[in-house]
């Protein structure tokens, strides 16, 4: 209850009806670690080693939930995301025992999404069936590519064959599902883009996350990058052929790197980009928490060992901090302007309890460069605020102090 007093204290903010909330529950074991990977993932414990400790991991996990229900308390929980690393390594009656143990201690909404991370090199036969009856509704599979080459440069542990029989799996057991690819790869060009788009067209995805390779701090790459990167101009072409292709296939751009359906829009994500509250459990995983009067980050112990200890010791969380006042326009704008549809002005007052006076000046700046349009109620991305985001979303950093 200590950090609950702590987040009631008075404060400067006056916020109003709390956002919906969600859960991201971190599992952070791979099969190995791509070379491209920033995330907190971890090659797997090997056989001699004890292998995966599992059922250890899903106590700590329900240790770390149950010490910070207070913080949610009576909230529902609009959806679930458990992500890694390999989510898909985990047993399925591991998952299971983990969505008992959450339904158990979480209202969770009628109709709750709740989606699972999968790579194909975790895939078995009769495998995504067995997380379905667990009671995952979404399943989101890491395919990156169907090009075997492109995936050795890539450091993946499944080849193309694997990949077009986890996806053929995942339509058939589930009812809606996300393919996730990556472009702009070593070596790749615009013709083999076009073929790994059409061959991800074949499998009729409810739902397609396309995302650009980029070099992030503290990975292999960054240490060794790869040769023949497609420059800036061939991977402008590839995006412009991804956006008319997916639009020519039914699939809508309603964020910057996510395509979908019409109903089949990732409603955790969303949760996200609209700055909606969630509770992060497991092994370095982040949470945003709003109260009356502040907007709280948290994360938990990072490295998985000491995350089991301090979770089944009741100190899961390695810090939280208040968001300052004068950084939430940009952390509020970070997430929406991703949105083709952007945000609603009043959504903005209401999750950062700032008055839209806050941002008036550098949103003036932004809609004279042609970066926003806006009306009485909304504000979004123009094509070419999309084609050039983080100049736009710098727009709101706040003043740096001399």
């Amino acid at each position: 209850m200590e950090a609950v007093d702590r987040y009631l204290r008075p404060g400067t903010l006056q916020l109003g009806e709390s956002p919906p909330l969600s859960l991201y529950v971190h599992l952070p074991w791979c099969i190995a670690k791509c070379p491209y990977c920033d995330f907190n993932s971890h090659a797997r414990p090997e056989a001699a080693a004890g292998g995966l400790p599992e059922q250890r991991y899903l106590d700590a996990l329900v240790a770390d939930l149950e010490a910070a229900l207070p913080q949610v308390w009576g909230r529902p929980v609009v959806s679930v995301f458990i992500g890694g690393g390999t989510p898909s390594l985990f047993s399925p009656d591991g998952i299971a025992r983990l969505l008992a143990d959450i339904r158990a201690r979480l209202p969770l909404l009628p109709g709750c999404e709740i989606t699972l991370e999968a790579n194909p090199g975790s895939f078995e036969r009769e495998r995504f069936r067995a997380f379905r009856a667990a009671g995952v509704t979404r399943l989101s599979v890491g395919v990156q590519s169907f090009d075997d080459t492109m995936l050795a440069r890539l450091g993946r542990v499944h080849d193309a064959a694997m990949a077009r029989a986890a996806l053929a799996e995942a339509a058939a057991a589930f009812d809606t599902f996300n393919l996730d690819l990556m472009y702009a790869l070593p070596g790749q060009s615009l013709a083999a883009l076009q073929a790994d788009l059409e061959t991800a067209l074949g499998f009729d995805p409810p739902h397609l996350s396309i995302y650009h390779l980029t070099i992030e701090p503290n990975t292999r790459f960054a240490l060794a990058p790869p040769p023949d990167l497609p420059d800036d101009d061939l991977a402008s072409d590839m995006l412009d052929w991804i956006t008319a292709r997916t639009a020519q296939a039914g699939l809508q751009r309603y964020e910057v790197s996510a395509f979908a359906r019409r109903g089949q829009r990732c409603a955790h994500n969303l949760n996200y980009w609209q700055f909606g509250d969630y509770l992060g459990i497991g092994a370095g995983a982040h949470g945003k928490l709003s109260y009356p009067h502040r907007v709280i980050r948290q994360v938990r112990w990072r490295e998985p060992q000491t995350y089991m200890d301090r979770a089944l010791a009741g100190q899961a969380m390695s810090n939280d901090d208040e968001v300052p006042r004068a950084q939430l326009p940009f952390e509020y704008l970070l997430n929406a302007l991703r949105l083709r549809e952007g945000f609603a002005l009043a959504d903005f007052s209401a999750r950062t309890g700032l008055p839209i006076g806050a941002i008036a000046q550098p949103l003036a700046a932004a809609e004279a460069r042609g970066l926003v349009a806006r009306d009485l109620a909304r504000v979004w991305p123009t094509a070419l605020g999309f084609d050039f985001l983080s100049d736009l979303q710098a727009m709101f950093l706040p003043p740096s102090r001399p």
